[in-house]
């Protein structure tokens, strides 16, 4: 299967809209083009289980974040704080940025 676009970047805040965390906002930690999907801070958290490694060390439960679809979150615009679709534009010296639908204003920094 072919990984579709990937519109979302690292450090992008964004909101879940569909599944278990439905309405968390969380900051983008890692994105995994490959799989189509993104590592939210504090979202879709599980549980492992993990073997001592070494004698004399125990077992213990780890809590961390587990991948989520890419379609299943919207990104949320730093100007306007709405959820919403990204559009892209090329700007006059040539460089290709993402923008809100909704205000209009560039989401990759003041350009």
């Amino acid at each position: 299967m072919k990984a579709g676009r990937n519109y979302l970047k690292k450090n992008d805040q964004v909101e879940v809209i569909a599944g278990r965390d439905k309405g968390r906002v969380g900051k983008v930690l890692r994105v995994l083009s490959d799989r189509n999907a993104v590592i939210v801070a504090r979202v879709n958290v599980v549980k492992r289980h993990t073997k001592p490694r070494q004698q004399g060390q125990s077992g213990q439960i780890v809590e961390k974040e587990a991948p989520v679809d890419v379609s299943n979150v919207q990104i949320i615009c730093p100007d306007c704080a709405a959820t919403g679709r990204i559009g892209k534009k090329i700007l006059a010296d040539g460089i290709k940025v993402r923008v809100c639908k909704h205000c209009g204003e560039s989401l990759d920094g003041k350009r």
